[in-house]
């Protein structure tokens, strides 16, 4: 039990996607917009990433290591089939909204770095503790960062009207460069705390990359043996 809550953990501070690997920045710049938006990508990638890593630790044995790649991305792509049709039936507003960014999910480093660098080598449980808990951490990181942009842009949150009459909207939240100086904010606040967090426990802080190709296996960069 205790293991497969760190995989599930893991991607809700340590390894927390966009803030703290700054993976999968497509979908967090360009659809934050809103929170709502935030939240729809993020639910959709909760269900391929996690149906994702299920099917591949389960095909992981059957699956010949020289196509393994293109094995994911067929695995990948027939669940985001899935969850864009879902879409269109139940949520076509959001559908809407999302636009081209839902069929790019099958695109995603997050999808293929997990199914590649976990999945592959881990058991069931373990691998689907592993897709829920990266893709909870990604769904709040969209969420919360949707939250911000939509305050500050329209003063509102989830459409609701919360900050009132006197507000002035700051637009240029919901805009792109608005998008880049909020995650940045936010990723700079997080090391922040991460280093006094570290001090306190007479730890040297961070100066550098927290994360490196050799030992994060997030990416698809490393070299690989057949």
């Amino acid at each position: 039990m205790n293991r497969i809550w760190k995989e599930f953990s893991k991607g809700l501070w340590k390894d927390l996607p966009p803030f703290k690997v700054v993976l999968g920045l497509c979908p967090v710049l360009a659809v934050t917009k809103t929170a709502d938006n935030g939240f729809g990508m993020g639910c959709a990638v909760i269900f391929v990433l996690t149906l994702s890593n299920l099917l591949v630790s389960m095909l992981r044995k059957l699956i010949p290591a020289k196509v393994r790649i293109a094995c994911f991305i067929v695995v990948a792509a027939s669940l985001v089939v899935t969850v864009e049709l879902l879409m269109q039936a139940y949520a076509y507003p959001l559908y809407q909204q999302l636009g081209i960014f839902v069929p790019l999910i099958v695109v995603n480093c997050i999808i293929l770095g997990r199914a590649e660098a976990f999945a592959s080598k881990n058991p069931i449980i373990l691998s689907v503790a592993d897709g829920l808990g990266m893709g909870v951490g990604f769904t709040l990181s969209l969420t919360f960062l949707g939250s911000v942009r939509e305050i500050l842009g329209y003063g509102t949150w989830f459409g609701m009207e919360i900050m009132g009459a006197w507000y002035k909207p700051f637009t240029f939240m919901v805009e792109a460069p608005g998008a880049f100086v909020c995650l940045g904010l936010i990723v700079a606040g997080m090391n922040a705390l991460t280093n006094w967090q570290r001090r306190n426990k007479g730890l040297e802080a961070i100066t550098g990359p927290a994360h490196d190709c050799a030992n994060c296996g997030m990416c698809m960069t490393r070299p690989q043996q057949f």
